[in-house]
């Protein structure tokens, strides 16, 4: 794909994983939106909730692999099922934009390969082993990757070795907190070097606040890469990693993460097509939205890119 292709303003999905809880998925223990894959029941859902970010008017919709890695099916019992999940993620993914018709890319969803929202400490084999079974599985269905929440420069840099091998441009979704700092307490500045953004289409904070987003701008700006964010709806500024809020046994019903982070309602659909275009005035030209962030909104902002 061309290198060049966010130095324009493009759309992304919203937040598959919420979406699909929201159209009548059930979920059990932590196995979240991975649910809608284990069940063939589900394999419609997961079509028709990428045909309607496509049909929203996305430049790109993302593998719906986040919580297919490894160590997530592994504590609800599915382990066996990490192949088959995350070949599952690829293909309704392809089926959706054949059935669309529409010239949308996809981006492979590789996700922190433990916990979300926190730094990975397991050792680097283990990391790099996740990250590379997971890239390999994904690989024949996407145009490229989309490090998804990545929360330390350790964790960037054993991605970015696991897929070398593919030859394929890569997109940073780094997550902050509300210092500005990643997880990890580094600072982005000592994250990016020449090394790693050699394979870079662009860097966005990936699910963090409107407020975190905005903050980040001018320094991701100072990068000289394309940048941007994916939003999230929480109610709180800082999400809390799945372990923390969620303790359901793997044959109860899992928390939904809304009921312990709550539901932004006050970022209503027009406040959320100020907030983009306000990113668009800071230079930003990614642009999409992460948990709760559904088709409705993604449609208000789509007209950006023209």
């Amino acid at each position: 794909m061309d290198k060049n292709f966010f130095k324009r303003i493009r759309i992304l999905d919203g937040g598959m994983g919420q979406f699909l809880l929201s159209k009548g998925i059930i979920s059990k223990g932590s196995l979240w939106s991975s649910a809608a894959l284990i069940n063939n029941e589900y394999h419609k859902y997961v079509i028709d909730a990428h045909l309607s970010f496509i049909n929203s008017g996305v430049d790109v919709i993302l593998t719906n692999s986040f919580a297919c890695r490894r160590v997530r099916l592994e504590k609800n019992n599915a382990g066996r099922l990490f192949e088959y999940t995350n070949k599952m993620a690829g293909e309704l993914a392809s089926k959706a934009r054949e059935n669309s018709k529409k010239n949308i890319l996809i981006a492979g969803s590789l996700p922190a390969q433990d916990d979300t929202y926190c730094e990975d400490n397991r050792d680097k084999k283990i990391i790099y082993e996740n990250f590379r079974d997971q890239a390999t599985i994904l690989n024949p269905y996407i145009d490229f990757f989309y490090l998804d929440v990545i929360s330390s420069s350790k964790e960037l840099n054993i991605a970015l070795e696991a897929i070398d091998k593919f030859n394929k441009p890569v997109l940073f979704g780094i997550h902050f907190k509300k210092d500005g700092k990643l997880p990890s307490g580094e600072k982005i500045s000592e994250v990016i070097n020449e090394k790693n953004i050699n394979n870079c289409l662009g860097i966005i904070s990936a699910c963090v606040s409107p407020e975190i987003a905005k903050n980040k701008y001018l320094e991701l700006k100072s990068l000289n890469i394309p940048f941007g964010s994916k939003i999230n709806l929480w109610n709180i500024e800082e999400p809390v990693p799945n372990k923390i809020y969620n303790k359901s046994n793997k044959d109860e019903i899992g928390i939904n993460p809304n009921i312990t982070m709550g539901i932004r309602k006050e970022m209503t659909i027009n406040k959320f097509k100020d907030f983009t275009l306000n990113s668009i005035k800071e230079g930003a030209t990614i642009l999409g939205g992460c948990c709760e962030v559904n088709p409705d909104f993604i449609r208000e902002i789509s007209n950006f890119k023209l």
